[in-house]
């Protein structure tokens, strides 16, 4: 049988370095890539292949997938987009460009290289198309807009994108974590303190009180936190079944958002995800 080939992004720590071992443990080979060149250069001692791929950066997301495209004789059987990252804070407290910023990591690069990746899936004539989406492309939680923002704008394209690929051979398929062990609460701090001046807001009592003490205190893992080989798990499903679902559900919390968002009136909801959040 011929290796399937698999491109994914965000690499260097949490979900994405699990996916790519835990994929290449299950046949596929795996590019591996990373936004930072010291990661990818990590990787590659483990045995990958890992271009450098930054979301904040169109022509490293061209020159990467071209990197992968050579070494496959210019064909790519799936793309699982992972790469993303937070700014903590409240919606009033972050300037429109921290907005902006976080948007075109989490979601124009993802867009960029989906659309990149497109011509090639049809040329081919197969593919599918993965987006690491969160829990909280489903429901909000106070103190996180930002990414709030940015996964239910992906929620949105990606649906629209599935409907249109009907008729196809390429599935596009999200899949949406909860609490999963991960390096993404200590590499936000980088972009909160760059972005959010919590001193000057009128919320500094509760960054004090809560977001300060989550974001610098480590208090252990979160309540159903799982590791990020649950996320691997619901990806080798998305990828290797011969009818992937539309949506996979990671974490307890996903299962319950999922289900509350259905049937609670909006103001219900609102309740349900302020309590215990600051």
């Amino acid at each position: 049988m011929v290796q399937k080939t698999l491109l994914i992004t965000g690499c260097s720590s949490g979900i994405g370095y699990a996916a790519a071992h835990g994929m290449r443990a299950r046949g596929w080979r795996v590019f591996a890539s990373c936004r930072k060149a010291e990661d990818c250069a990590t990787l590659m001692d483990e045995g990958f292949d890992s271009p450098l791929i930054d979301y904040t950066d169109t022509p490293s997301i061209t020159s990467g997938l071209a990197v992968v495209l050579a070494k496959t004789g210019g064909t790519l059987d799936a793309v699982f987009n992972n790469g993303a990252h937070g700014i903590p804070g409240a919606v009033e407290d972050l300037p429109t460009d921290a907005l902006r910023a976080n948007f075109e990591t989490n979601f124009f690069g993802v867009h960029e290289l989906t659309r990149q990746v497109l011509p090639v899936m049809r040329a081919q004539g197969h593919g599918r198309i993965v987006q690491c989406s969160s829990v909280l492309g489903l429901v909000v939680l106070p103190w996180r807009g930002s990414y709030n923002a940015t996964k239910f704008a992906l929620e949105g394209l990606t649906d629209t994108l599935r409907v249109e690929m009907r008729g196809t051979p390429i599935d596009v398929i999200l899949i949406e974590p909860g609490p999963i062990t991960s390096m993404i609460r200590q590499k936000s701090i980088p972009h909160f303190e760059k972005w959010i001046d919590w001193k000057a807001s009128p919320r500094a009592a509760q960054y004090k009180d809560y977001l300060l003490e989550r974001l610098y205190r480590d208090t252990g893992p979160d309540t159903f936190e799982l590791p990020p080989e649950a996320v691997v798990k619901k990806l080798a499903h998305a990828l290797e079944s011969a009818r992937p679902r539309a949506r996979y559900y990671v974490t307890t919390p996903t299962y319950i958002s999922g289900f509350l968002r259905r049937i609670l009136p909006t103001r219900a909801l609102d309740w349900v995800v302020s309590r215990g959040s600051g």
